[in-house]
């Protein structure tokens, strides 16, 4: 069976320090699992445990091998990526055929092992043949100068001699300008394009198209390829197909190939060897893409001057540089750690590589390079650009963002400061897109096409604010800067635009043809989010956040979405945005003369409308508020779900207690921050002002109801109907007539509408206790019918949970007994000792689907239906039962035909809302939470996400700290909940066979029936990146660095 144990191992490179590695022995008795194998550099690979790959620099638009899905490439491990096939030969007897790593029934007693170092770069595959007496070994690792290197070794494991013939390379080669679309819908046609010829001086294989694809009138060479070459192997056969591998398998001699036309590409090397007992033969190959004239001829030239041992060691140099300096990036955000626990210190550094990978890593810690930000403020502001243009030239080559920031505010220019301090000099950052994400596209963007290091950053704004939490504990100074990133990428009704990237702000555009294309807002991640950040900065630089409070130094984003009046919200809550195509061709417009500014809300003269940070922190709070319905959480009705993307389908009829609990956390930091100014008043637009009057209005006049833990649907309507009605007032107004003049509020007028809002935050928390197992409810239903606002709950979700605990409501004994509950929950998975999302229910098989009960079948409805034969409504199967035509795929599509039908049949009509009634008890989609109750992966039933486990690792952590001090036996019962959550959480506390992969790095999920699915650039990362400073004992109060480590075990 499967075992897994470190090892330390030499490195190969002279001078380079030894490093850890893990080896899973006996790795092909577990499923095929995937793994991202990192590099310093633009470099991608993607591998399976079968061996099928994908790879290749910034985007999959420049892959090596086809960028298909996951389950293609495991599948494909025989038609692409490394193929070995030995023909074997001792004292003189027949050649035995071998194939090392071959699936299917085994010939020989063999043993396989897999490992992989630490840093992550690095990945061997070894098979041992105990029959033939022999040992090989394929490894894959980059580097930046050479590309891809796949070294191999062959060792001859007994003590006489053995002959060798060997057939070793590489299988279905991408050549340069294929496109990832192209492959993916066109590959018979690629494969018809493709030139693949050998340069015989030094076997370099040269893959190509003979021309760029294109079905117009014109000609488009193809002037740069991929290419393969060998070193280490004496006299060698290249080809360049796989066409001859039966033949070679079957004992055939294979011809050289030098050139072959419309087939797949392929490198091969045949080479016959004698080895001496207990010898070893080593060569690789080594693989690039995107190679030109130019570049081949140098590689020609180095490989005529050097011999197979000075290759070997200067190809070895460059890896072991990369790997050096891969360390070193990891090493400025604190990945580097020094303990007995060697698992621990390898899953941390796992952890903060695929963190910077996400969010990036601040190129020269907190030095600004005076030339990169020239290049910033024209991209944003060419006003600007040009009238600063000799302020930024008078800069200093490197100047420290305190000084940046220092020298603006000097200059008086609040939109020169806005820029200054929305400056971020990121590098490394991409996308958590792979083959296992394959709705997520990355781009590794290092250096221009000059080969100039470029500094840039994206992300989705769910995703790259998060990791940007982790990274700050390494370089505070810029938080100012990420909060201030955030809010102005808010906008004017309270919500965040899709995408955040250097070059401002993206949004998604309405495409009816496209299945996954949708407009909208998430929720709960913005509160949480931004909360976490401004709690960053109260504790590391205390009295800044106060003085950027009232500076009016924010701006807003323009998205071109708006909600719609709260009446039609009301009437159809899945549907409420419109995309305002008017306003999106205006933005382009702007965007094309002023810079990103232009997709910011600008005033008459095109000038970026600048607010306070006051009223940016109270328009996201009361956008919530507008949804806020007693007892049931924040109503969804934006289009979008919150954290699980899976629950898509609560869209319009379900209300969030998860934002709501964040919210408690945000209003009791806005209470000290506010009740902290030593102002009377602070400035806020006018319409904010009327919008937070109206709110605050409508909450004081319903506190009689919080007086009963239960609340009427009479009074919970009344109440939603102002707050919504509020909202909508001043949505429509700036909308049409953009944000009006400023005013001022007095403090003690939002110290009034947090206050009372929190009132309210807390009783409908303790009224979403559950009482029969004592968790939290996460998710509630709404239903709307005229004057009453009726809640409903839905099953219990982690996310509930450990949103709760993170409210700041529940402490010490309360705490605990959640997280004692958790583990006596049915959302407990024994088996991973962790957290599923919800419950695995058990669900209707095929046939007990779709059936019209015998007491419902007497329905006038029905009984018209069936005595009318309407079969695309209803019919009667072979067996006797009723059922709803299978066309028919929810309640529109019913709608839709009976109104087609009541047509032809007019006394049709009288039927609807019945029949319309009868689907939904059947099917009951008023409850159906989306993707998440019908899949069996990824966030669907059975799955452990392990970013909420580890977002769960942090609330308990936090908890615990937080009663250190207070109450001794609630710290030691809070420390105990927090190992044990942890050991269950993730692999590098588990067998990789109970894991399903490498233990020490992160993955997304491990469905009930697989191992760890989706590696690398997970949330979990993040989660516990912060909660390795805590176990640490480092912590920053008041701007005061502390140590204690009181949690380290």
């Amino acid at each position: 069976s499967p075992s897994g144990a470190y090892f330390t191992r030499p490195s190969p490179a002279p001078g380079a320090a030894p490093e850890d590695w893990y080896r899973i022995s006996s790795f092909d008795a577990m499923p095929p699992f995937f793994m991202s194998i990192v590099s310093d550099t633009n470099l991608w690979m993607y591998l399976s445990s079968s061996g099928g790959l994908t790879c290749g620099r910034v985007s999959a638009e420049h892959a090596l091998f086809p960028y298909y899905t996951v389950d293609k490439i495991h599948d494909s491990a025989a038609v692409t990526g490394p193929r070995t096939v030995l023909r074997v030969s001792r004292g003189g007897g027949a050649a035995q055929l071998w194939e090392p790593f071959l699936a299917g029934p085994r010939v020989y007693k063999i043993s396989r092992n897999l490992s992989k170092n630490a840093t992550g770069d690095r990945v061997e595959f070894e098979e041992t043949n105990e029959d033939l007496g022999l040992r090989f070994t394929y490894s894959w690792s980059s580097c930046e100068k050479y590309g891809f290197v796949r070294q191999c070794s062959l060792a001859n494991v007994r003590s006489e001699e053995v002959v060798v013939e060997l057939l070793d390379g590489l299988q279905n080669l991408l050549p340069s300008g294929v496109s990832q679309a192209l492959q993916e819908g066109y590959s018979c046609l690629v494969d018809a394009y493709k030139w693949n010829e050998l340069e015989p001086t030094h076997q370099i294989g040269i893959f190509s198209l003979y021309a760029l694809l294109s079905d117009r009138a014109e000609c488009k060479e193809a002037l740069k390829v991929s290419t393969v070459w060998q070193s280490g192997l004496p006299s060698t056969k290249v080809l360049l197909s796989s066409r001859q591998l039966e033949g070679f398998r079957e004992g055939l001699p294979v011809t050289a190939e030098t050139l072959t036309k419309g087939t797949r590409g392929a490198y091969f090397v045949n080479s016959t060897l004698r080895l001496a007992p207990s010898a070893t033969q080593r060569w690789m190959l080594v693989a690039e893409v995107d190679q030109s004239h130019v570049t081949i001829a140098a590689l020609q030239k180095w490989l005529s001057s050097t011999s197979v041992d000075a290759r070997a060691a200067a190809v070895e140099a460059e890896i072991a540089a990369g790997t050096a300096h891969l360390r070193a990036i990891v090493g400025a955000a604190d990945g580097l750690q020094c303990t007995q626990d060697t698992a621990t210190t390898v899953h941390h550094f796992a952890n903060v590589m695929f963190n910077v990978m996400r969010g990036g890593i601040f190129a020269s810690h907190y030095t600004v390079p005076r030339d990169d930000f020239a290049k910033f403020l024209p991209k944003w502001s060419t006003k600007l650009a040009t009238k600063y243009k000799e302020w930024v030239q008078a800069l200093p080559e490197n100047v420290h963002v305190t000084e940046l920031l220092a020298r603006s505010e000097a200059v008086g220019d609040d939109n020169l400061r806005r820029l200054c301090l929305e400056y971020l000099p990121l590098t490394f950052s991409r996308r958590h897109g792979d083959p296992s994400r394959p709705w997520n596209k990355f781009a590794i963007q290092l250096t221009d096409e000059r080969g100039e290091r470029i500094l840039t950053y994206q992300g989705n704004w769910r995703d790259i604010f998060q990791n940007w939490e982790a990274t700050v504990y390494s370089y505070p100074c810029f938080l100012g800067s990420i909060v201030a990133k955030f809010v102005n990428a808010t906008t004017i009704d309270g919500y965040n635009a899709y995408r955040v990237s250097r070059a401002g702000t993206e949004w998604e555009k309405p495409n009816p043809e496209e299945p996954w294309s949708n407009i909208g807002y998430w929720g709960d991640h913005q509160i949480i989010y931004l909360q976490k950040l401004l709690e960053l900065m109260e504790h590391f630089q205390p009295g800044d956040l106060p003085k950027m409070m009232t500076k009016a130094l924010f701006s807003y984003c323009n998205v071109p979405y708006e909600i719609k009046p709260y009446s039609q919200v009301v009437k159809n809550p899945r549907d409420t945005i419109v995309y305002n195509w008017e306003k999106s061709k205006q933005i382009d417009q702007l965007v094309k003369t002023l810079g990103s500014d232009g997709k910011l809300v600008l005033t008459a003269d095109k000038e970026v409308r600048l607010v306070t940070l006051s009223e940016k922190l109270l328009v996201l709070l009361l956008s919530k508020l507008a949804n806020f319905v007693v007892g049931g959480g924040i109503w969804l009705n934006t289009q979008r779900p919150e954290w699980n993307d899976a629950n898509n389908a609560l869209v319009g009829s379900g209300i969030s207690m998860v934002t709501l609990y964040y919210l408690h956390r945000y209003v009791s930091f806005l209470l000290k921050l506010f009740g902290g100014l030593t102002e009377v008043s602070i400035v806020i637009t006018a319409d904010v002002k009327q919008w937070l009057e109206a709110t605050a209005q409508a909450l004081q006049q319903s506190t009689g109801m919080l007086s009963s833990p239960t609340v009427t649907p009479e009074n919970r309507r009344t109440l939603l109907d102002k707050l919504g009605q509020a909202a909508s007032d001043y949505r429509c107004k700036v909308y049409e007539k953009g944000l009006g003049g400023a005013s001022e509020v007095k403090v003690s007028e939002v110290m009034a509408l947090l206050t009372v809002a929190q009132q309210f935050f807390v009783h409908s928390i303790r009224a979403n206790r559950r009482p029969s197992d004592g968790l939290y409810h996460a998710y509630n239903l709404l239903k709307l019918s005229p004057g009453k606002a009726v809640v409903s709950n839905l099953y219990e979700m982690a996310e509930g949970q450990v949103s709760v605990l993170s409210s700041g409501l529940l402490q010490g004994e309360e705490a605990a007994q959640l997280v004692a509950n958790l583990f006596k929950s049915s959302i407990f998975r024994p088996d991973q000792n962790s957290f599923m999302l919800y419950p695995n229910r058990t669900l209707k098989a095929f046939f007990e689907k779709n059936v019209i009960p015998e007491s419902r079948q007497s329905l006038p409805g029905v009984a018209l239906v069936l005595s009318k034969g309407l079969q695309r409504v209803a019919q009667r199967d072979a067996n006797g039962v009723v059922r709803f035509a299978a066309d028919l795929t929810n309640g529109e599509d019913l709608r839709e035909e009976l109104e087609h039908l009541s047509k032809t049949t007019p006394e049709l009509a009288n039927h609807t809302e019945e029949l319309l009634e009868l689907f939904e008890e059947i099917f009951e989609h008023h409850a159906f939470t989306g993707r998440s109750g019908t899949m069996f992966m990824y966030e669907g039933l059975g799955s452990i996400y392990w970013h909420m486990a580890a977002k769960l690792l942090l609330a308990t952590q936090e908890l615990a700290l937080g009663s250190l001090g207070k109450n001794p036996e609630q710290f030691r019962a809070l420390t105990q909940q927090y190992y044990e959550v942890r050991r269950g959480l993730g692999g590098f506390n588990k067998a990789p066979d109970v894991y399903g992969a490498f233990p020490a790095d992160p993955y997304s999920h491990s469905p009930l029936h697989m191992g760890a699915q989706q590696p690398g650039m997970t949330g979990q990362v993040k989660e516990e990146v912060l909660t390795r400073w805590g176990e640490l004992g480092v912590s920053v109060v008041g701007g005061t660095l502390g140590f204690a480590p009181v949690l380290l075990r």
